[in-house]
């Protein structure tokens, strides 16, 4: 019998998904404009290509799972189920109201949202937890762990990677939208990590480093991880631009907190116009 698990297959549109993302933010007076921006290319092309579902059955424990340790980022998901019918033109102009159950935060109380997330370096636990279970009951489940780059001044983040190379977890990829900013400013200024890639590598993982923009590059990307037979863990440090697809938003950090205006609506509406 063939397996019911398959990514979503069809095309997703980088700059539709910005302009549900745009007009959940409107809608509701929300923030992380610029973070969810920036994970766009990343989330599309791994539901398209690589995100295993039972599109009849969300539920279904042999699915893969996409875990958005970095929470603030989630309308970019939400733009996603868009796509998919999981959410409706109505979720999206109610979001953040009283009513909706769409909130400014990943939760796993939204069907297809998998973890919790906003407390950083909380989903990348429950990511190799996931993933040990899976591989102690001899599943093919892959679990894909999504993280910014300001996210990984958690001390959580590396206990984890420490026990996913010790476990040889090599069904769990940890995908950093390396986007150079976090809530307070640039990240090299407030924590130096220094190449993530080196870092990733001693600690035991399988890694590539890639545009995170770039569609074609990613899908490259995560095929040679998805099917390496490497025992180790799998990451990819994406280079991305926070608040990308909108020239004022794009590298400033502002649009972390800012709020639109019916004018910066307008313009970044312009902007994302197909």
């Amino acid at each position: 019998m063939n397996s019911p698990l398959k990514p979503w297959g069809k095309q997703i549109d980088a700059r539709s998904l910005r302009r549900t993302i745009l007009q959940m933010a409107w809608a509701g007076g929300s923030v992380h404009l610029g973070s969810s921006f920036s994970l766009v290319e990343l989330v599309a092309v791994l539901y398209q290509h690589f995100i295993r579902l039972n599109w009849a059955d969300r539920n279904d424990d042999a699915r893969d799972i996409l875990a958005l340790s970095k929470g603030h980022g989630v309308m970019a998901l939400y733009a996603c189920f868009r796509e998919f019918g999981w959410l409706n033109d109505a979720d999206i102009q109610g979001y953040f109201s009283p009513k909706n159950h769409l909130k400014g935060l990943s939760s796993a109380h939204v069907p297809g949202i998998e973890v919790s997330g906003g407390s950083l370096g909380h989903g990348i636990t429950v990511s190799t937890g996931m993933a040990l279970a899976s591989k102690l009951k001899g599943s093919d489940r892959r679990v894909f762990a999504l993280l910014g780059d300001g996210e990984m001044n958690e001390g959580s983040v590396w206990e984890s990677l420490l026990f996913a190379a010790h476990h040889q977890l090599n069904r769990l990829f940890v995908i950093v939208d390396s986007n150079r900013f976090q809530a307070m400013g640039e990240s090299s200024l407030i924590l130096n990590m220094g190449s993530l890639k080196q870092k990733f590598e001693a600690f035991g993982f399988e890694v590539i480093e890639v545009d995170g923009h770039n569609v074609a590059d990613l899908q490259n990307a995560f095929e040679r991880l998805v099917t390496s037979t490497d025992p180790r863990p799998k990451a990819l440090v994406a280079h991305t631009i926070k608040g990308k697809g909108v020239s004022f938003m794009e590298n400033n950090n502002d649009w972390h907190y800012l709020r639109l205006t019916e004018e910066t609506y307008q313009a970044a509406l312009g902007e994302l116009s197909p």
